[in-house]
C-alpha cells in the first residue's frame, strides 16, 4: 500500500499520519513506509522521520517491530477471563474459581468496619505485618517493602508505568495470562514472547528476550495460566543465573495461585536483582471481587508505586484490607482454602485422566484450568462442541506467537459433577476425532 505523506517536520508528519489513522484510512496492521523512503520522498533528514514515528509510538498509534517495520497499532481488545455473555451453552472456558468454595465474608466483615480518615497510613498496619511474613519466602533481600493494590493487574500496570515508557519492551510468557497481555498492550509496551514448556519459562527464551533489550520480565513461578506449568528448582536457578547479568531489568513475579497452589515456589528473583516485585492476589481463593493484591518489592520500586497510591485518591479501601486480614488469619477460612485447593487439583486430575483414556493425552498442571493439546484444529473442535452444547475456550488468544497457536483448548471443569464431566470428555473425544461414537457412559471419579 502506497502512503503519500506530507509535512517537513516531525510534528507535521506525525499529525498527518495520526489524522489518517483516526479516520480509519490506515487500518490496524498497515505497514508504514520505511524511514529512508519517507526521508527521500519529502527531502528531509532521516532523524526527522524517526522522531515522527517515535511520537506516534509514544501515543500508542503505531508499533515498531524491528525488521518487521512500523505498523499501525491493533487496538482490538484482548480476550478476558469470565463467563461469555448471552450464551445458552454450558460454559467451560471461564477461568473462574468455584463460587461455592469462596469463603463467606459475612462474619469477618462485621469485625472490619471502622472509619478511616485522610492522612492515615495507606496500608493497614495489621495487613502489612501479616503480609511481610507471607511475602518474603525465598527473597534474598533484607529491605523488602509492602504495597497493596486493587488486584494483580493493577499492580502490574503500576509497576510497568513507574519504570517504563511507551514502546519499551516487556518479556511475557508465551502462551500468556490474558490480563498481563492486555495490560502490556494497552500500556503501549512491546510484548516479547518467551516460550513456556512443562517447567515454565524457558532459559533460551528469556536469554533471547534480554538480548532483544526488554526492560521488564513478567514470570509466573507456579500454576502458569493457561498451561498449569510450575518452575522446577533447576529451571528457576537457571533463570536467576541469566538474570544476574541484567540487574536493572524489572523482574515481576506473579504468584497468583499462592495459597491454592499444589506446587512449591521456586523464585526467579536473585540477590543480584536491583529492581524486582512479587505479587500475590487474593482473587483465586477469596474471590475475584476482593480486588486486592499484595506486592513485595525493592525500596525504589515501592517508592514508585507509592506515588500512585496517595491518600485521598487511589488507596485500597481499608475496609477491604481489614476484611482480607480477618479472612486469611482465620483458621476455619484457611482450612476451607486448603479444601478448595485439594478439590481443584483432584477434579482436574480426574478429568485429565478421562481425556487420556479417550485418546486425548492430557497432563494436569497446577491452577484452576486444564490445558488440552488437540490432534485437530481447535476451531473445528470448538464448533463441534458448540453443536453438542458446550462453550470452550481456544488456546489462540493466549499466544503471542501465532506459530504456536491453533491446537489447544483451555478448560475450566472443576465445578462439573461426575455425569457432566463424563459427558464433556465423551463429546471432546468425538469432536477431536479420537472416538467415533458419542455414547455417553461412565463416571469420572476424583
Amino acid at each position: 500500500m502506497s502512503i503519500d505523506l506530507t509535512g517537513n517536520s516531525a510534528s507535521g508528519i506525525a499529525a498527518d499520519l495520526r489524522t489518517r489513522i483516526e479516520r480509519g484510512e490506515l487500518a490496524p496492521g498497515t505497514l508504514l513506509p520505511s524511514v529512508r523512503a519517507v526521508a527521500v520522498d519529502l527531502g528531509i533528514n532521516r532523524n526527522t522521520v524517526v522522531a515522527a514515528y517515535r511520537q506516534l509510538a509514544q501515543a500508542g498509534l503505531v508499533e515498531a517491530r524491528g525488521r518487521g517495520g512500523t505498523r499501525v497499532a491493533d487496538r482490538t481488545a484482548v480476550a478476558q477471563e469470565g463467563y461469555a455473555p448471552d450464551t445458552v451453552l454450558r460454559d467451560v472456558g471461564t477461568g473462574n474459581p468455584d463460587p461455592a468454595r469462596i469463603p463467606d465474608p459475612t462474619a469477618a466483615l462485621a469485625r472490619s468496619a471502622r472509619p478511616v480518615l485522610y492522612g492515615e497510613p495507606v496500608i493497614d498496619p495489621g495487613l502489612e505485618a501479616w503480609a511481610r511474613g507471607w511475602m518474603t519466602d525465598q527473597l534474598p533481600h533484607d529491605d523488602v517493602r509492602i504495597t497493596v493494590t486493587s488486584g494483580a493487574s493493577d499492580a502490574i500496570e503500576r509497576l510497568l508505568a513507574q519504570a517504563l515508557q511507551r514502546d519499551d519492551a516487556v518479556a511475557l510468557e508465551d502462551p500468556c495470562f490474558l490480563s498481563a497481555l492486555h495490560t502490556v498492550r494497552t500500556g503501549g509496551y512491546r510484548a516479547v514472547p518467551v516460550e513456556v514448556d512443562t517447567e515454565g519459562m524457558t532459559v533460551d527464551g528469556l536469554r533471547s528476550a534480554l538480548e532483544a533489550g526488554v526492560r521488564a520480565v513478567i514470570c509466573t513461578p507456579r500454576a502458569h495460566n493457561p498451561t498449569g506449568a510450575s518452575l522446577s528448582v533447576e529451571r528457576a536457578a537457571s533463570l536467576r543465573a541469566v538474570l544476574e547479568d541484567h540487574p536493572y531489568v524489572l523482574v515481576i513475579e506473579d504468584d497468583h495461585f499462592s495459597l491454592l497452589s499444589r506446587a512449591p515456589l521456586h523464585s526467579v528473583i536473585g540477590p543480584a536483582q536491583r529492581r524486582w516485585a512479587r505479587i500475590r492476589s487474593m482473587s483465586k481463593f477469596l474471590g475475584p471481587d476482593t480486588c486486592l493484591a499484595v506486592t513485595a518489592s525493592d525500596p525504589d520500586t515501592a517508592d514508585g508505586l507509592a506515588v500512585r497510591l496517595t491518600p485521598g485518591t487511589t488507596w485500597v479501601s481499608h475496609i477491604l484490607q481489614r476484611l482480607t486480614l480477618a479472612l486469611v488469619t482465620d483458621e476455619d477460612v484457611r482450612a476451607d482454602i486448603e479444601r478448595a485447593a485439594e478439590h481443584y487439583a483432584a477434579r482436574n486430575t480426574a478429568f485429565a485422566q478421562a481425556l487420556t483414556e479417550r485418546g486425548l493425552p492430557t497432563t494436569p498442571g497446577d491452577g484452576l484450568n486444564l490445558w488440552v493439546p488437540l490432534p485437530a484444529p481447535a476451531a473445528s473442535v470448538r464448533e463441534e462442541l458448540m453443536r453438542r452444547g458446550w462453550l470452550v475456550r481456544e488456546g489462540d488468544p493466549f499466544f503471542l506467537s501465532p506459530d504456536h497457536a491453533g491446537a489447544f483448548l483451555r478448560l475450566t471443569v472443576h465445578d462439573l459433577d461426575d455425569s457432566s464431566a463424563a459427558a464433556l470428555a465423551d463429546d471432546m473425544a468425538v469432536a477431536a476425532g479420537t472416538r467415533r461414537s458419542s455414547v455417553r457412559s461412565g463416571r469420572i471419579e476424583a
